[in-house]
């Protein structure tokens, strides 16, 4: 681990790192504006495109002190989100792996200490520039950097940090870079940059329907999922979701109780949200609804379908949309077609309430499944199991595209922007 010299203050990043920081103060004195200590400012990093997974790319970092007295030691943190990795890093860096909490994907953290000193009006950067990789599913990615008169230590809940096994770097002056503008950082002792890396990926957004049946008065279980099979994972600006899902119910059924992350959109339909602002390749979202059979309407079927919205990344659209059946018993099917690939069955027997057992998991960015079984008058009633994240906490049934609490600081996590994160926050739908 890092060790913090006495009366030294730390910045220490929480577990939004990737753009919220807070800086805590150990005995010292708050560091001046007024040009007469240091004034570190990073250069800007352009957006990086069209990277290839399995490929790797330099990070172009530079910095300046802008101040008026030269600086002993400075740290640079290189933050990734999970489609990217760090490469073998010099023994000068630790590595950390920090796990998703709250509203903040997982990601990775390389943070290098330079013990020498750097001098007013100059343009750094390491002798040799930090690599990163691209893994199979990068697709929409984030790089933070941060420097620092400060040491800079994660979030902690992770895994304690591995040392680089490279040789050690130092700075070295860049005397042909235009020196960065003192007015680009109000932080006096440390800035902060974040760019957009984009891979040249495709992930595959599909969604699943269902058969249904029952009598009418009845009471039934459905169940649709929306599926990312990959390769790439998709991560978004935070309260928006990766994809909205709109499911549209059979004609002749009422819904009794919808999915936390569905609101109504009017004429049966319902417009569903995610758990979180990404989502990872191999997993999605399983909405569940409670619907009761009021009349056998012949021909009548329902749908669930991504929304109409741009998806380059998405190559294969056949799988966009699936259908709803319902077979009203005494009644005839109300259905057909197809129900795209998994649909779920749910049957049920004689009259009676309704009423659902079994239980469900969740997990942050993982897999969860939703089965067991209920009761319908008598009949088995079957969920099917998939591979979804449904939230863990309850959702904001009536959010709209943002998050009402601490958003400004969470939201510095995949919008770049520097900020104190105060408190934490249950997991909302992203809508």
């Amino acid at each position: 681990m890092l060790e913090t010299a006495p009366g030294l203050p730390v910045l220490r990043k929480t577990a939004g790192a990737i753009g919220a920081v807070a800086l805590i103060a150990l005995g010292a004195s708050p560091a001046v504006a007024d040009g007469s200590g240091p004034g570190l400012v990073l250069g800007q990093i352009a957006p990086i495109d069209g990277v290839k997974p399995g490929s790797s790319f330099e990070v172009p970092a530079t910095f300046t002190n802008t101040g008026a007295e030269s600086v002993d030691k400075i740290w640079l943190s290189y933050s990734v989100t999970r489609g990217l990795s760090h490469t073998e890093l010099p023994s000068n860096c630790l590595r950390y792996e920090l796990s998703s909490v709250d509203e903040a994907p997982s990601y990775s953290d390389a943070v290098c200490e330079f013990d020498q000193p750097v001098k007013p009006g100059v343009v750094y950067a390491p002798e040799k520039a930090l690599t990163l990789n691209a893994l199979d599913h990068a697709l929409y990615d984030r790089l933070r950097v941060v420097v620092s008169t400060s040491v800079i230590v994660p979030g902690d809940g992770g895994p304690e940090p591995v040392r680089g096994t490279g040789p050690a770097v130092k700075l070295v002056e860049r005397p042909d870079a235009t020196p960065a503008d003192p007015n680009n950082s109000t932080h006096p002792d440390w800035d902060a940059v974040t760019a957009k890396v984009t891979a040249t990926n495709t992930a595959d957004f599909q969604v699943t329907g269902a058969q249904l049946k029952g009598r009418v008065g009845e009471t039934v279980p459905l169940e649709v999922k929306f599926t990312n099979a990959g390769p790439g994972w998709m991560l978004r600006d935070l309260g928006t979701a990766p994809t909205r899902v709109l499911v549209k119910m059979p004609a002749g059924t009422t819904v009794t109780k919808a999915h936390g992350y569905c609101k109504s959109v009017g004429s049966g339909s319902y417009s569903c949200g995610t758990s979180q602002s990404w989502v990872d390749e191999g997993d999605g979202e399983t909405y569940t609804f409670k619907l009761k059979i009021d009349k056998a309407v012949p021909g009548a079927k329902g749908s669930v379908a991504l929304a109409d919205e741009s998806r380059p990344f998405d190559k294969n659209k056949a799988n966009d949309t699936a259908d709803i059946q319902l077979d009203v018993a005494g009644g005839g099917s109300t259905g057909g077609g197809s129900t795209g690939s998994g649909g779920s069955t749910s049957s049920t027997g004689g009259s009676g309430t309704s009423s659902t057992g079994g239980s469900g998991t969740t997990s942050a960015g993982g897999s969860g499944s939703t089965g067991g079984s209920s009761t319908t008058g008598g009949s088995s009633v079957t969920g099917s199991s998939g591979s979804a994240t449904t939230g863990g906490d309850l959702a904001n049934t009536g959010s709209g595209s943002t998050l009402p609490l601490a958003g400004a600081a969470v939201a510095a996590v995949v919008a770049g922007t520097g900020a104190v994160l105060v408190v934490r926050r249950r997991r909302a739908a992203q809508q």
